[in-house]
């Protein structure tokens, strides 16, 4: 049975994806920072780990806690938005949490994972953002969380030369239903999830270190 890795499944993006990968027959592993999280997953019949991608300490067991699994995919989820714009400094506090989880959450489990994902011929996807597209910022609102997102966009790219058994990208879920997009955003959970799930699916060699989007379109970082 193919087997998926879930980072970051508590709730919003990542548990719909636990859900709808283990409807469909597929092994999941998914990991949750707090037992809430833990028992949603658990509901849907997932493995669960317990990491939390903001603490280094916690995400740096991510290796034993896999113990030598081999992952037809991964995805990476976790993230976190703050909203403050470029007209003041974003505070230590802020920047620390942001970059924590979406910039040095991804990098430490990379070397952690992606070996893993090579040994299947695999892909590992990070959740990002068309926004941090550079030159493509309309304006500066969530000016921190943008800026992570190009990090991390440039990390994963720049970690694909080590990995050559897997395809590293990164992928835009669309404006979805979640914390940043709000209520009126167009795209519900479910009907993102089901396109980066189809674009996943049709991901090729040719797409390493790239930006993809939840409909199937590829671009460029640049």
């Amino acid at each position: 049975m193919k087997s998926v890795l879930i980072i970051g499944a508590s709730r919003g993006i990542g548990l719909e994806l636990v859900r709808q990968y283990t409807e469909d027959g597929r092994r999941v592993i998914a990991t949750v920072r707090d037992d809430a999280g833990r028992e949603r997953v658990q509901a849907l019949g997932a493995d669960v780990l317990t990491v939390d991608v903001a603490n280094p300490a916690s995400v740096s067991g991510l290796a034993w806690q896999l113990d030598g699994e081999k992952l037809d995919l991964a995805i990476y989820v976790a993230g976190i938005i703050r909203r403050p714009n470029a007209l003041t400094p974003p505070t230590q506090q802020d920047f620390d949490a942001v970059m924590h989880t979406n910039v040095l959450g991804a990098m430490q489990a990379i070397p952690q994972v992606a070996p893993l994902v090579a040994d299947a011929g695999g892909v590992f996807a990070f959740l990002s953002s068309s926004m941090s597209q550079i030159g493509s910022v309309p304006n500066s609102d969530a000016w921190l969380y943008r800026t992570s997102k190009a990090a991390l966009n440039m990390a994963v790219t720049a970690a694909q030369h080590n990995y050559p058994g897997a395809t590293l990208v990164t992928i835009d879920p669309g404006w979805v239903q979640t914390d940043m997009g709000g209520g009126t955003a167009p795209l519900t959970v479910q009907d993102s999830v089901r396109g980066l799930r189809n674009t996943l699916a049709s991901v090729t060699a040719a797409d390493k270190g790239r930006l993809l989007h939840h409909d199937g379109r590829r671009a460029t970082h640049w």
